[in-house]
């Protein structure tokens, strides 16, 4: 049986003691509510990733990831981080072609796929992010739109590199709105993921491959939206700033 994550996303947020609260909130919340086998990885700002490790030591479901790597080793770019340097921190997993870093940084599916390489190459668990645009959604072109991000993100990778992949749905037109696909829609296109990933490798790739859905994610639609099928978790953007409201969104799997 496939597990379930519940991913925080912090995005730009949180000055350093800031966050080290709201993570300190979110372990003691944990600790004392969560029943469930679930996995909780609470992806941070740059700044944090070792302090928050440190402070998720001894709590075997709660881990640590960045919001982004570069695609090199290392080297001579000013201002980025390297899968090592993420690593070293103690981070286990990173966060990588979200679609505001499709946007706003100019990344490809092709750049994304090297990343996912380096990541994997220094032990990181990549959350790969793939979604349509709310022009997409309205032309009915969302499959094909996930289809070539599939093909290009992730699907390039050998059967050992993709068994390490998380695959992250996030419809960009629910992303920080006050939309959200509904448990319907979210259930069709995790379906199609998951076909996809068996016509690509195999059935048993697709049914043990961990899909989560972002997009506008809350309390109270989560119930409805992790009870599908094909639905292993959440991506959680706004609500994972707030301790109550993320916790009560992990808590669903208890």
């Amino acid at each position: 049986m496939r597990g379930k994550i519940i991913a925080a996303n912090w995005k730009m947020n949180m000055k350093y003691p800031a966050g080290l609260a709201l993570f300190s909130d979110m372990i003691d919340m944990i600790h004392t509510e969560v029943t469930g086998p679930q996995q909780t990885v609470v992806c941070c700002p740059f700044i944090h990733l070792h302090a928050l490790a440190q402070l998720a030591i001894g709590h075997p479901t709660i881990s640590v990831g960045a919001e982004n790597c570069h695609e090199a080793e290392s080297g001579a770019f000013t201002g980025e981080i390297s899968a090592g340097m993420i690593r070293s921190t103690g981070a286990d997993y990173v966060i990588l072609g979200h679609s505001e870093r499709r946007k706003y940084n100019g990344e490809t599916s092709a750049l994304v796929c090297k990343k996912t390489e380096i990541a994997l190459k220094n032990t990181l668990n990549p959350i790969v992010c793939i979604g349509e645009t709310k022009e997409e959604r309205a032309a009915n072109r969302q499959f094909e739109c996930l289809k070539r991000q599939l093909d290009d993100s992730a699907f390039p990778l050998d059967s050992n590199q993709f068994s390490k992949l998380v695959i992250a749905y996030e419809p960009i037109w629910a992303i920080g709105t006050s939309q959200t696909a509904s448990a319907a829609q979210a259930q069709d296109i995790h379906r199609f993921i998951r076909q996809e990933i068996a016509i690509r490798y195999d059935q048993e790739m697709a049914d043990n491959t961990l899909l989560l859905y972002g997009g506008s994610c809350k309390p109270d639609n989560a119930v409805e939206l992790f009870s599908q099928p094909d639905i292993d978790g959440g991506l959680i953007g706004g609500a994972s700033l707030n301790a109550r409201e993320f916790v009560d969104i992990v808590k669903v799997y208890n």
